[in-house]
């Protein structure tokens, strides 16, 4: 059991290095789009729990990487009477990649415009190949706390090879590049 949460820990700790390098931390966000989001100014985190997915450490370091870039966005941390709730939540599934090559030798036959002429003869091979990883992802859903209705979610996700030096860059780098488009632009 140990050994499980240990790789499900170091696999979400790679989701977030990967976001670190880039491109390859993919980013969608959905809004509603009725939503007036100048009129938020306050927010409050939803206590992340651990789940084994994420160690107690990991989700400390989201939680304060959520702060600090809304923070810095210019929304001001409060308590139950926030306008905004913000809920993290990972997810980290087995995936396989298939692919396959054939490689054809040949020779014979001479193409005309009225006919085939002649008979081929070659040879040919079809290799398959599979490799197993790991498929993380990051969901930072956020919530109008008077209508308890969603208005904004963020999701990144990568796949996953190995785990960061530096777990604390990794995941503040992952939830920048999330709220990047938050809040979106408003023309209300």
């Amino acid at each position: 059991m140990k050994t499980l949460i240990q790789k499900y820990t170091l696999a979400i700790a790679i989701l977030l290095f990967a976001a670190s390098c880039g491109p390859t931390l993919k980013v969608s966000t959905d809004f509603d789009k009725n939503a007036v989001f100048s009129n938020y100014k306050t927010f409050s985190v939803y206590n992340l729990k651990t789940t084994g997915s994420v160690s107690q450490l990991n989700a400390d370091r989201i939680v304060n990487a959520i702060k600090a870039e809304l923070t810095s966005k210019g929304f001001q941390e409060a308590g139950s009477n926030a306008d905004l709730i913000i809920n993290a939540v990972t997810v980290l599934k087995d995936k396989q990649s298939v692919s396959s090559s054939t490689n054809y030798y040949g020779y014979g036959g001479l193409y005309r415009p009225y006919s085939y002429w002649g008979g081929g003869m070659g040879v040919g091979s079809t290799t398959v190949s599979t490799y197993n990883y790991k498929d993380g992802s990051l969901i930072i859903d956020i919530v109008d706390n008077k209508t308890q209705k969603m208005v904004w979610q963020g999701t990144g996700n990568a796949e996953i090879d190995k785990a960061p030096k530096d777990p604390d860059a990794a995941i503040k780098a992952a939830v920048t590049k999330i709220l990047a488009n938050f809040p979106p632009d408003s023309k209300k």
